[in-house]
C-alpha cells in the first residue's frame, strides 16, 4: 500500500508520460501551479502539503532544454524550502549529456555544470535514462540510479521475426549499447566509421562488419537532427542489407529530422516517450512510441521502497 508521504510531480516537459508513471505507481499526479510571468519567467507553486515527503520530479530537459532545465530547478527549490524529506530528479532525458568533456579548446562541461546546479538546488538524488555519456553519473555527489529502456526495446524486436539480423552502431562511441542490443538479440554487430566535421553535421565513411542480405538494426540513443542516422542507413543499404530499420531511445528530432527519416530508405524507426513528439512526428507512419513510464515507475518504487533496482537491468 502507498502511503501519503510519496508524492509524483511533473514538469511541463511530458506530463503524458508523468501521468502514466503515476498510473503504475499507483498515486496521483501531485498537485501545483506552473505559469509564467509577462517577461517569460517562470512561476512555480506546490499546492500540496510536502513535509516531510519522499517527493519525485519527473522532468526530462526536452525542447525548449534551458526552460524545462529552469522549472526543474525551481521545482527542486521549492519542494526543499517546503520540507521535502527527499528530493528525486527523475530526468528521463538528462540535457546536456553531449557536451560531457573538454573536446576542443575554451569550451564549458556542460552536463557536469547541469550535475552541479541540480544539486545546489536541492535534489537528493536522480533517476536517469540512457545518459549519452554513462560517466556523468560520475558528475554527481548524490546517488544517481542510471536505467536503460533496452528491456523495452528488445522485447520488441524479439517479437517482430527479422530473421537474419546484424545489430549497428552508427559511431564507435556506441559499440557498447549496440554490443548489448546485439548479445540480446543473439545477432551479430557492425559498426560505421564516422567522421564529424561540425556541429550536427556528420560524414559516414564505411561500415565495418558484414550486413550483406541482412536485416540492418541501428542502435542509437539520441536521434537528434536525424542526419547520421539516415546517413548510416544509406551506407547499409549500399553495403546490401535488405531492410534497414532503427531505434533509440531519446528522439529529439529536431531541424529537418523528420523530414530526413521520411525520405530515407529506412522502414521503422522506434523509439521511447522519454521526450514528447512534435506534432509532425506523430504524424509519420515510420515512427513508432513505446512507453518507459513502467520502467520509470518500477525505478521510482524502488526508490521509495529502498530496494533493489539491478532487476530493471535484466
Amino acid at each position: 500500500m502507498i502511503d501519503d508521504k510519496f508524492k509524483i510531480f511533473s514538469g511541463s516537459a511530458n506530463v503524458p508520460l508523468a501521468m502514466e508513471i503515476c498510473r503504475h505507481a499507483g498515486v496521483q499526479l501531485g498537485q501545483m501551479r506552473l505559469d509564467r510571468f509577462s517577461d517569460g519567467e517562470t512561476y512555480f507553486q506546490v499546492l500540496e502539503n510536502v513535509r516531510g515527503a519522499d517527493v519525485f520530479v519527473v522532468q526530462p530537459c526536452s525542447h525548449p532544454v534551458d526552460v524545462h532545465l529552469m522549472q526543474l530547478l525551481m521545482m527542486i527549490d521549492a519542494f526543499k524550502r517546503a520540507s521535502a524529506w527527499r528530493i528525486t530528479a527523475v530526468i528521463p532525458y538528462y540535457g546536456y549529456a553531449r557536451q560531457d568533456r573538454k573536446d576542443k579548446p575554451r569550451v564549458p562541461i556542460s552536463a557536469k555544470l547541469v550535475a552541479d546546479l541540480l544539486e545546489t538546488a536541492g535534489a537528493s538524488r536522480a533517476l536517469t535514462l540512457d545518459l549519452h555519456a554513462p560517466q556523468i553519473q560520475g558528475y554527481f555527489n548524490v546517488p544517481v540510479d542510471h536505467l536503460y529502456a533496452s528491456p523495452v526495446l528488445v522485447e520488441y524486436f524479439k517479437n517482430k521475426g527479422l530473421g537474419p539480423l546484424t545489430v549497428v552502431s552508427p559511431d564507435a562511441g556506441g559499440v557498447e549499447r549496440a554490443r548489448a542490443f546485439a548479445k540480446r538479440l543473439d545477432a551479430p554487430l557492425a559498426i560505421v566509421d564516422k567522421r564529424r566535421i561540425d556541429i550536427d553535421v556528420s560524414e559516414v565513411l564505411h561500415v565495418i562488419g558484414d550486413v550483406r542480405g541482412t536485416t540492418a538494426l541501428i542502435v542509437d540513443d539520441i536521434i537528434d537532427t536525424a542526419g547520421t542516422l539516415t546517413k548510416t542507413a544509406e551506407a547499409l543499404s549500399a553495403e546490401g542489407a535488405t531492410r534497414v530499420l532503427a531505434t533509440c531511445t531519446h528522439a529529439v528530432l529536431s531541424g529537418p529530422a523528420v523530414e530526413r527519416i521520411c525520405k530515407s530508405p529506412i522502414e521503422e524507426v522506434v523509439v521511447t516517450d522519454s521526450v514528447p513528439l512534435s506534432e509532425a512526428a506523430r504524424k509519420v507512419s515510420k515512427i513508432k512510441v513505446l512507453s518507459v513510464a513502467e520502467l520509470l515507475a518500477r525505478g521510482i518504487l524502488s526508490i521509495h521502497e529502498e530496494t533493489s533496482i539491478s532487476e530493471l537491468f535484466i
